[in-house]
C-alpha cells in the first residue's frame, strides 16, 4: 500500500509540475512572474535564453521536483527490504540479536530457549553448539498477539535436536529451508569434535591416580612459538611441487582419532595446500579430536561421506585412501563410478591380517598400493598370492617423516626456521622446555623418564609393558639390598682392625664413599609415561584390566604416570629419556612415535619384529627384546641397563637422531612420493 500511494503521490507531482512552470508569484515589487521564469511577450513567444544561465536552470528545476527524491526514496526502501529478508533468511546465530534496538529486547517479542538440562547455557553454548532459531506466532498470558522466538541449542552430534529442529522449519518457504540447513551443516562440520573418554573411565585421578599434562601452553610459553604460527613449508623447489600444483586431491580419512594414520594424513593435506592444491577431505568416521586441528590448517572436510564426496572425487586428480579401513567406500566409489579405481591410491598402514580380509575383494582394483615398510609389503604380498590376487601395479613404499613442527622444537633444520629461530637456538629453547616439564612432572635430573605414547590396547603391550617396569623395579630393589648388606659386613670389620692398619684413614673416607654412591643410586628413580588417555582407539576393557594390574602392585602406581590424549606432544618428547614401543602380534607396522622419539635423542627399547626391527638396530640406536610375556624378563633387563649406564643410552640416542636426519626427514618422504604421483596421475 505504500509503495502503491508513493507511486500515485509522483504521477500527481508529473501531472502538476507544468503548472508550477507558470505560477505566479506575488512579491512587494509587484512584479507577477517568478525570479527565473521564462517571461511571456505579448506575441507569444518565448525569447532565447542565455547560455550562462541554462546550468542554473537545471539545478533549480532539480531542486523543485520532488519526483527525484521520491524515487531514491523507493529505491532505498526497497533495498531496505531486500535486506532484511535476506538477514533474517541466512543469518540464523543473529537472529536474536536482529531482534534487539539499543542492547535491549524488544517487548513484543517473547524468547523461549531449550537448553540441555543437564549443562549451563553458557558452556552448551560456547563450546558444543549452534543457536538456531525459528519464529511462530504466540500469545501471551493476557491474551495479546505476539511473537515467540524459539532459540534451541542443539549439540552437535545430537540427531534428535536435528529432527525437532528440521520439524520447526517446515512452515518455512523451501528456499529459506534449503538454505539455512546448508549453512547449518557447514557450522557444524566447522566446530570441534570433543575427543572424550568412555563414561566408565572418566579422565580424573581418581581413576588414574597421577593424570598430569598435556603441556601445549608450557610448550609456548618456553618456546615463544607456536603452531598457529606455522607458514608454508612447501619446498618451492621440489618436484613434489612441481606435480602437485594447481592439482586437484582427494584424502580419505577413516577416522579422526589422534593416532597415526589420521595425523599422517593430515599432515600430507597441509602439505599439498602449501604445494599449491586443492584439498577436500572425506571422513568416514568423525570420532577423534583432530576435527579442529583439520579446521585450523583450512582443510575443507566434505559433508558427507556418501552421493556428495562421490561428485568430488570425480572430480579430483587422485584420492589418496589413508586406511585399510576404508573398503567400503572404495567399494562403493567404483560401484556409482566404475572408471574411478584408476584414480585411488591406497596408502595402506595396518599389517594384521583381518585388515587385509576386509580389503582383498577391492585390492586388485585400485591404481596403486603404498606400504610403510619393508617387512608390511611382504607380508601383504604374500596373503595376495595365497589368495590368487593379482594387482595392477607393483607396490610402492613410502615411510612416514618427522614433521617439520617436531623437527623444529628438536633442532634438527627444517623449512620452519628464521634467524632469529635457528637449530642452536631451539636446542637451548628444548633443554629449558625439558627442565620446565619435568618440574611439572615431580622429577629430578637423576630419574630416568620411559615414555609410551600410543592408543590403549592389547596390539601395543601396555600391560606387559607394566608387568616389565614390575619385573624392573623388584630386581632393583633386591639388588639394593645385597649392596647394603655387604657394606655393612665392611663397617663392622674395619672399626675393629683401624688400629692396627696403616692409612685406617683413607680406608674409613674409601667406605664413606661407598655409602654416598649407594644413597644416591637409591635416589635414582624410574618413571614411567604412559600417554593417550581418552583416546577413542582405547580399548576400555583392556584400560580396565591394566588400572587393575596396578591396584593391585601399590608401589607400583607410584612409579606411573598417565597423560591426556593430545597432538602436542614435542614437550613430552624433550622430557624423556627412552621411549619404549611393545606392539605385538606381528609388530609395529612402521612406528611413526619410532621416529620421532629418535628425532629428540631418546634411546627406543621396542620389540624384535615389524618395522620396529627396520628402524632399529640393536645396540646402536636403542634395544630390542622378544615379543608376548616371554620377552618381559628381557625388557626389564634392557631398562636397568640403561637407568645404570647414562653414557650408553645418550650415545644411542645420538646414534638415533643421525639416522633419522638421514632417513626420515620430511623431504625423504615426499621424495619417494613423487613416484606415486608420477605413475598414478594423468600427465
Amino acid at each position: 500500500c505504500c509503495v502503491e500511494r508513493l507511486v500515485d503521490l509522483c504521477m500527481e507531482e508529473v501531472r502538476l509540475s507544468p503548472l508550477r512552470q507558470i505560477s505566479v508569484k506575488s512579491s512587494l515589487s509587484g512584479r507577477s512572474t517568478p525570479r527565473g521564469s521564462p517571461r511571456v511577450h505579448s506575441s507569444g513567444r518565448t525569447p532565447p535564453r542565455r547560455e550562462g544561465r541554462g546550468g542554473g536552470g537545471a539545478v533549480q528545476w532539480f531542486r523543485s521536483s520532488r519526483l527525484v527524491y521520491w524515487l531514491l526514496l523507493i529505491t532505498l526502501w526497497t533495498y531496505l527490504g531486500f535486506y532484511v529478508q535476506s538477514r533474517w533468511a541466512h543469518d540464523n546465530e543473529n537472529k536474536v540479536e536482529f531482534l534487539r534496538f539499543g542492547g535491549k529486547l524488544r517487548k513484543d517479542v517473547v524468547v523461549h530457549v531449550d537448553v540441555d538440562k543437564s549443562k549451563g547455557m553458557g558452556s552448551v553454548a560456547n563450546e558444543t553448539s549452534d543457536a538456531l532459531v525459528s519464529v511462530t506466532p504466540g500469545k501471551d498470558d493476557a491474551g495479546v498477539n505476539k511473537k515467540r522466538t524459539d532459540v534451541s541449542l542443539s549439540k552437535i552430534d545430537d540427531v534428535a535436536s536435528r529432527r525437532s529442529l528440521s520439524s520447526r522449519r517446515k512452515t518455512r518457504k523451501a528456499s529459506r529451508t534449503s538454505r539455512s540447513k546448508h549453512k547449518v551443516s557447514k557450522a557444524v562440520e566447522s566446530k570441534a569434535l570433543e575427543d572424550e573418554q568412555d563414561p566408565q573411565l572418566p579422565m580424573t585421578n581418581a581413576t588414574y591416580a597421577n593424570l598430569l599434562g598435556p603441556f601445549g601452553s608450557l610448550e609456548d610459553k618456553v618456546l615463544e612459538w607456536s603452531p598457529h604460527r606455522r607458514s608454508g613449508t612447501c619446498d618451492r623447489k621440489s618436484d613434489f611441487k612441481r606435480l602437485v600444483w594447481s592439482r586437484r586431491f582427494v584424502l580419505l580419512f577413516h577416522e579422526l582419532s589422534m593416532t597415526g594414520a589420521p595425523i599422517s594424513m593430515m599432515e600430507l593435506a597441509s602439505e599439498l595446500l602449501s604445494c599449491g592444491a586443492t584439498v577436500s577431505a572425506v571422513v568416514l568416521s568423525r570420532r577423534g579430536g583432530l576435527m579442529q586441528e583439520l579446521t585450523r590448517r583450512r582443510v575443507k572436510v566434505v559433508e558427507d561421506k556418501g552421493e556428495l564426496s562421490f561428485k568430488t572425487a570425480m572430480k579430483a586428480d587422485l584420492i589418496i585412501a589413508g586406511s585399510a579401513v576404508c573398503t567400503s567406500w572404495i567399494d562403493q566409489y567404483m560401484n556409482h563410478h566404475p572408471a574411478g579405481g584408476s584414480q585411488i591410491a591406497w596408502w595402506i598402514m595396518e599389517n594384521r591380517r583381518e585388515y587385509f580380509d576386509r580389503a582383498k575383494p577391492v585390492l586388485d582394483r585400485v591404481k596403486m598400493l603404498i606400504f610403510l615398510s619393508e617387512s608390511q609389503s611382504k607380508q601383504w604380498l604374500t596373503w595376495c598370492e595365497e589368495e590368487h590376487i593379482r594387482l595392477r601395479s607393483q607396490p610402492v613404499i613410502v615411510p612416514l617423516s618427522v614433521n617439520d613442527e617436531l623437527a623444529f622444537v628438536a633442532g634438527i633444520p627444517s623449512s620452519l626456521n628464521t634467524p632469529t629461530l635457528s637449530p642452536e637456538k631451539m636446542r637451548e629453547k628444548r633443554q629449558t622446555l625439558r627442565e620446565s616439564v619435568r618440574t611439572e612432572l615431580g622429577l629430578t635430573d637423576a630419574d630416568m623418564l620411559v615414555m609410551s605414547l600410543s592408543s590403549i590396547n592389547p596390539g601395543k603391550g601396555q600391560l606387559l609393558l607394566l608387568e616389565s617396569v614390575s619385573l624392573a623395579l623388584a630386581e632393583r630393589e633386591q639388588g639394593a639390598q645385597r649392596n647394603h648388606k655387604g657394606t655393612v659386613r665392611k663397617e663392622k670389620v674395619n672399626p675393629s682392625r683401624k688400629h692396627r692398619l696403616r692409612g685406617s684413614s683413607r680406608q674409613m673416607q674409601s667406605t664413606s664413599l661407598t655409602l654416598d654412591n649407594a644413597a644416591g643410586r637409591q635416589k635414582q628413580e624410574l618413571k614411567l609415561l604412559l600417554g593417550s588417555v581418552g583416546s577413542k582407539s582405547n580399548k576400555v576393557e583392556y584400560v580396565k584390566e591394566m588400572l587393575s594390574f596396578l591396584s593391585s602392585n601399590g608401589n607400583l602406581s607410584k612409579s606411573i604416570i598417565w597423560t591426556p590424549a593430545t597432538t602436542r606432544v614435542a614437550s613430552l618428547y624433550s622430557a624423556a629419556d627412552v621411549y619404549v614401543t611393545n606392539s605385538q602380534g606381528v609388530g609395529e607396522t612402521f612406528g611413526r612415535v619410532t621416529i620421532e622419539a629418535m628425532a629428540y635423542g631418546l634411546t627406543v627399547v621396542g620389540t624384535d619384529a615389524g618395522g620396529t626391527k627396520e628402524i632399529v638396530e640393536h645396540n646402536v640406536t636403542g634395544l630390542l627384546h622378544p615379543m608376548g610375556r616371554l620377552g618381559n624378563k628381557d625388557l626389564a633387563h634392557n631398562l636397568l641397563f640403561l637407568l645404570r649406564n647414562q653414557d650408553a643410552r645418550r650415545q644411542m640416542g645420538i646414534e638415533g637422531r643421525k639416522k633419522v636426519e638421514k632417513m626420515y626427514m620430511k623431504q625423504h618422504m615426499y621424495k619417494r612420493f613423487v613416484d606415486v604421483l608420477v605413475k598414478c596421475m594423468r600427465p
